[in-house]
């Protein structure tokens, strides 16, 4: 499998969820379980109808093409895709046409790898549209759900330079995170927000093998895995010698089998018979709109990520996990405004946060605990009124009851940190147990850790360990 020249490129469809209506409707954009209620008659199809061009749309794609490093046009115009299928009633999809003038073209992004080395895609180009109505298919008869209709929709289509499956994903999941962090889409691929193709050729020399296209992959996990189905696939087939079988064709991925099952063949590109949408004037994009754009743009992940290694000294591992979904990084930016420590701010949020979320399978901004409690816990554990151990106990105390830290933090379970307190229990332990402490000072000193023991068992744990330790050491030493 190793000796062949593997060539990826990709196709990766992105929801525009952050615009209050659909590109070319004013129907709601929002996600809806109940089907066919975000609708207007333009989404129908229906005659008399004609598409109004969100211009919010407009600009977030151009905000994406430069973040792409894009070539912007000088208008922006639609173009008519022309064909049949039950999904898209009008009969054509209202979209741009590559290589034409579309939003972005010819742009690049470089990817940092987890042993951070870097690669870069090249950007063929970033188009708008808007998105098909969504079809399920049941045992013996098919649904139309057509809130789907119409939502904006970015397509972003790579040069075929990508080597690996994982370099395929490192791709697909930062180009989430932009999405996510400027703002354009919540890119939730349970919601169908991000979908999907991958075209896949293999060869013994530096040309282009055979291209085969995997359809509407619907997770990064299935990317990866019908990437290496595909290459084992292929090479198999070609170290029998069976070179006439690995054609041009549309697969798609069955994830119950972990393989790819051939849809329909691929000689020649489908005629759509595109012409100019001649209801939606062309929209002249200026040079100060696009530098409005521009100075808009946020802070990205990789800069964010920059940030927190050098101001604030976190290692690149814990920068990494807290740069990687936007919401997360939020949470953790909140908690460096309300003045917690930043590596203490990160180990609870990447250490403790992360964990509970990811064992309970939920988003951060469903998460209880706000980080103004995490830092009343903090600060208390600070202060010495109560452990790190009971500070984790008050954590998943306020999770589980759901009721602020106030309420499991008090007199009768606070921390013993007074000094003259701890020195007569100790002088009292240390008085009833002479033996082990002439053991002790006769050089068996692994005997301290039993007289730590000790006052913790008589003060039910709520001895200050640091300054028990000090107290003890004085005694004994």
């Amino acid at each position: 499998m190793g000796k062949y020249n593997v060539t990826i490129g990709l196709e990766m469809h992105c929801e525009v969820s952050k615009t209050n209506s659909k590109v070319f409707s004013s129907a709601r954009n929002e996600y809806s379980d109940l089907a066919n209620s975000n609708i207007r008659p333009i989404d129908m199809g229906f005659p008399g109808t004609l598409p109004v061009l969100n211009k919010e749309c407009v600009r977030m794609s151009l905000m994406m093409s430069e973040v792409l490093h894009c070539r912007q046009p000088e208008y922006v115009y639609f173009e008519r895709k022309n064909y049949y299928y039950p999904d898209m009633p009008k009969n054509f999809q209202i979209t741009q046409n590559p290589p034409e003038d579309c939003v972005g073209m010819n742009g690049y992004l470089d990817i940092i790898r987890d042993d951070n080395t870097t690669f870069r895609v090249g950007i063929d180009n970033i188009h708008l549209e808007e998105d098909a109505a969504s079809m399920n298919h049941l045992y013996d008869t098919s649904t139309i759900d057509y809130n789907r209709a119409g939502v904006p929709l970015l397509e972003l289509v790579t040069e075929p330079c990508i080597k690996s499956a994982d370099d395929a994903v490192s791709f697909l999941e930062y180009m989430r995170t932009i999405y996510q962090y400027c703002n354009i889409s919540e890119a939730d691929t349970k919601k169908g927000q991000i979908r999907c193709d991958v075209n896949i050729s293999i060869s013994d020399n530096e040309e282009l093998g055979t291209k085969v296209e995997i359809k509407n992959v619907n997770s990064f996990g299935g990317v990866h895995d019908a990437i290496v189905y595909e290459i084992k696939r292929q090479s198999e087939l070609k170290d029998a010698g069976r070179y006439d079988e690995v054609e041009q064709e549309t697969r798609r991925w069955d994830e119950e089998s972990g393989t790819t099952i051939r849809m329909r063949s691929k000689v020649d590109a489908i005629d759509y018979k595109y012409f100019v949408e001649p209801n939606i004037p062309r929209y002249k994009v200026s040079k100060e709109w696009l530098e409005e754009i521009r100075k808009s743009i946020p802070e990205l992940p990789y800069e964010r990520k920059d940030n927190y290694i050098t101001k604030y000294g976190l290692s690149d591992y814990d920068a990494t996990i807290l740069v990687k979904d936007k919401n997360i990084s939020d949470y953790f930016e909140k908690c460096l405004e309300l003045g917690i420590d930043a590596k203490i701010a990160c180990n609870w949020v990447d250490v403790n946060i992360v964990g509970y979320l990811n064992k309970n399978e939920m988003d951060i901004i469903d998460f209880y605990l706000t980080p103004e409690m995490l830092k009343f816990i903090i600060d208390n554990m600070n202060s010495g009124t109560i452990s790190s151990k009971q500070a984790k106990e008050v954590f998943f105390k306020v999770l589980e009851e759901e009721k602020e830290p106030k309420n499991f933090i008090s007199k009768e379970n606070a921390q013993i940190s007074d000094a003259s307190e701890l020195e007569s229990i100790i002088e009292e332990i240390l008085k009833n147990n002479e033996n082990q402490v002439n053991e002790y000072k006769n050089g068996k000193t692994n005997l301290f850790d039993y007289f730590v023991g000790q006052v913790m068992k008589n003060t039910r744990g709520k001895a200050n360990p640091v300054i028990t330790k000090e107290l003890l050491h004085k005694k004994l030493d």
